[in-house]
């Protein structure tokens, strides 16, 4: 399978910078930084279970759903480094196998 990077729609291209985002969080990082990549992420979940929804694709709507719920940053789920570090990277790599997999729009 041939990956044409030409070809990328905005939501592929935020997908992508959201998994940056993400594994950046395995370093040590300023607390801030960790406090904007909760609001991006939470963000770009939500409009992805949006899409997901809108497109009749109900399952991934309810995951994306479930990672909002996870990554919003008003009552935080104090879970310890290692945890929020493997959640980061399952994300960062569910968001990339999405981008390359589904037809975003």
């Amino acid at each position: 399978m041939k990956f044409d990077f030409k070809s990328l729609t905005p939501l592929q291209i935020t997908a992508f910078v959201m998994a940056v985002a993400l594994l950046l969080c395995l370093f040590h990082m300023p607390y801030g930084y960790y406090t904007l990549c909760r609001w991006a992420a939470m963000l770009v979940f939500a409009i992805f279970a949006y899409n997901m929804w809108r497109s009749g694709n109900q399952t991934l709507a309810i995951v994306f759903g479930a990672l909002v719920l996870l990554f919003q940053p008003f009552l935080k789920f104090a879970l310890g480094r290692p945890y929020w570090q493997f959640i980061d990277v399952a994300a960062a790599v569910f968001l990339v196998i999405i981008a390359m997999v589904k037809k975003l729009k």
